[in-house]
């Protein structure tokens, strides 16, 4: 994935831009970033940098490694996640060739977000936090739940995805807590009290972790008013509903439908606790785009099982003929033997050597001997990288003003010379903001105020974006560079 076609597709989102430069920021004072320094428009203004410990982490590894590292991690956290899940659902009792449709369909959906992130990290952490809540029924399953409070102190760190962490703790307090007051058996009722106090106490221990931030409870309060935003989430594409004529949507529809076969057809239905993330995964997966890759996980890791349980009740149906009955018996037995061999396997080496190859061509620039196996960049088909080279040849040292997923490349390869007027970090630049951002590039009424508010003499824009045409028509802006991607225009009379 990292040598290949896909270490171009990782990179194709700017944001890793700004995560890599405000984390060699930090490493070169030695603080947490609390104020934006990128943007002209917020420079100075509070910012909360939740994924400063990723940020710290990718910009040692960029200064060691480069792009070519920051793709190999990148790989390394994506592979990591579904093979992960692969050895969880053959443990909970699924068989390989529907674990392994089920993963690939997984995959499919989060190529809309597979991209050098923090989130990727988020996807790994909900994999084990599932697994160790829906494990916490037996004695040692019990044990792992303490690991949650350690694990929710990495996460809130790392990502603002920690909020799924309470999301599942609650479903399954919730689901303990029906059972609780349904059931009419004492000693039922005994071990369900026990299981909410322990459940309760991990919840109070894991919010207390959360807090052990650079911003404290701030952080909280941050997170909530930018997700309960209706709109932000109404215009930031990301938080959009999927749009189901593409191919990733296409899979977690897939998903979807299969899931819910195996639940019609299994004798063995889901405990309630299941049942409502299953509920969550669906529902949080039609309402987000950026939640596909995480709905995915949670579904297979569920549905898999019960697909298995679903073969083998098949095969003592006295309704299906004789053949189907001997083909499901033949299945089940190969199944059986590769699931034993998958077990048995003690060739996990050779994980271990492609990863040692990679850290060793990142640290040789992507090479190994004489051939390059490595050569990440940004794609100049989707970022202006050639019109960013032309802003360094002509020392131009002014902001840029450049649409918003365009904000991180421009910090990334520009910062400290030039800062931006707008990048992606939606929740730092706020409603109000970016309203007024969206005017001008959109061209609707007033659209030329705010590049006139905000003093902005140089823009670089999508080739044929409305803006860039209607820059271009005007006797004010000058044409300075073209490309496919790109035009970069300079104001005659500079404000």
């Amino acid at each position: 994935m990292a040598g290949g076609a896909l270490s171009t597709r990782l990179l194709g989102d700017a944001n890793i831009g700004w995560h890599i430069r405000n984390g060699e920021q930090m490493l070169q004072t030695h603080s947490i970033t609390r104020t934006d320094p990128f943007s002209i428009t917020m420079g100075g203004q509070t910012w909360y940098a939740w994924e400063w410990l990723y940020d710290l982490v990718i910009a040692r590894i960029h200064l060691g490694f480069g792009l070519n590292g920051v793709v190999f991690f990148t790989a390394v956290i994506i592979a990591l996640t579904f093979a992960l899940s692969l050895r969880l659902c053959l443990r909970r009792g699924a068989d390989l060739p529907v674990t392994a449709l089920l993963l690939a369909l997984s995959l499919g959906a989060s190529m809309i977000h597979l991209f050098a992130r923090p989130h990727v990290l988020s996807w790994l952490f909900t994999v084990i936090w599932f697994q160790v809540l829906d494990s916490s029924e037996s004695l040692e399953g019990r044990r792992r739940l303490w690991w949650l409070p350690a694990l929710m102190l990495l996460w809130a760190n790392v990502h603002g995805g920690f909020v799924v962490g309470f999301v599942l703790l609650g479903m399954y307090m919730l689901s303990d807590a029906i059972l609780y007051y349904r059931c009419r058996e004492a000693e039922e009722q005994k071990r369900l009290a026990a299981r909410l106090r322990e459940l309760g106490i991990v919840a109070g221990l894991s919010m207390l972790a959360s807090l052990i931030n650079p911003y404290g409870y701030g952080l909280h309060v941050h997170v909530y008013r930018y997700l309960s935003s209706r709109w932000l989430m109404n215009h930031i594409d990301e938080f959009l509903s999927p749009n189901f004529h593409g191919v990733a949507q296409q899979c977690f529809v897939a998903i979807l439908l299969i899931s819910i076969v195996a639940l019609a057809m299994s004798r063995r239905k889901p405990s309630l606790a299941q049942g409502l993330v299953l509920l969550f995964a669906t529902h949080s997966g039609l309402y987000a785009s950026r939640s596909l890759p995480v709905s995915s996980l949670l579904l297979t890791l569920i549905v898999a099982p019960l697909l298995m349980q679903a073969v083998a009740d098949a095969r003592s149906d006295a309704r299906l003929s004789s053949r189907l009955t001997l083909f499901l018996s033949q299945w089940h037995s190969l199944n059986a033997r590769i699931g034993d061999m998958e077990f048995g396997f003690r060739g996990h080496l050779w994980p271990v050597a492609a990863v040692l190859f990679g850290v060793l061509a990142c640290g040789q620039q992507g090479r190994i001997g004489s051939r390059r196996w490595m050569n990440a960049g940004f794609d100049p088909g989707r970022l202006p990288v050639q019109s960013a080279e032309v802003i360094v040849e002509r020392g131009i040292r002014e902001p840029v003003f450049c649409q918003d997923s365009w904000g991180g490349y421009l910090i990334y390869r520009l910062y400290p010379q030039n800062k931006v007027f707008v990048d992606d970090r939606h929740d730092l630049y706020g409603e109000e903001f970016l309203k007024d951002y969206l005017k001008a590039i959109r061209v609707a009424p007033e659209w030329d105020k705010f590049l006139s508010e905000k003093r902005v003499n140089w823009a670089l824009l999508p080739a044929e974006s409305s803006l860039a045409n209607m820059l271009k028509e005007t006797s004010k802006w000058g044409l300075v560079y073209r490309d496919k991607t790109s035009v970069l225009l300079e104001r005659k009379d500079k404000i």
